[in-house]
């Protein structure tokens, strides 16, 4: 999925993902110019990163 793709999910702002695309946090892929998203990945890293917040505020 493309980064406008995964946005129209109403995962993550299309803003957001191109953020965390630049910085190297979005699991994906350069398919010449344009980022290919993994989604499940994204959806993992997204519920493991939750997990971690909500155990340190345990």
């Amino acid at each position: 999925m493309t980064i406008r793709e995964t946005a129209a999910t109403g995962i993550l702002s299309e803003h957001h993902l191109r953020l965390m695309a630049k910085r190297g946090e979005l699991p994906g892929i350069y398919s010449g110019t344009r980022f290919k998203v993994n989604y499940p990945l994204l959806v993992e890293k997204l519920n493991r990163d939750s997990m971690e917040v909500n155990a340190a505020n345990a």
